[in-house]
């Protein structure tokens, strides 16, 4: 997801996104700590799309 794309999305839904990436980040850690971990570099991937959002966020707040 572009930071662009994450822009035109309400605070709302922004909020929602982020909870559900939190979940997939617990589920792929637990994975890893499993051994079942297919795709290590999704994790990464979230960590940076969860941060991208907060910031946003963040701005959003300031600039209110």
């Amino acid at each position: 997801m572009k930071t662009k794309d994450i822009r035109e999305m309400s605070t709302e839904d922004l909020n929602k996104k982020i909870e559900e990436y939190k979940e997939e980040l617990f589920n792929l850690r637990f994975s890893q700590a499993t051994g079942n971990l297919e795709k290590p570099s999704r994790i990464k991937e979230l960590r940076k799309l969860v941060a991208k959002m907060k910031t946003i966020i963040r701005e959003r707040e300031l600039n209110d």
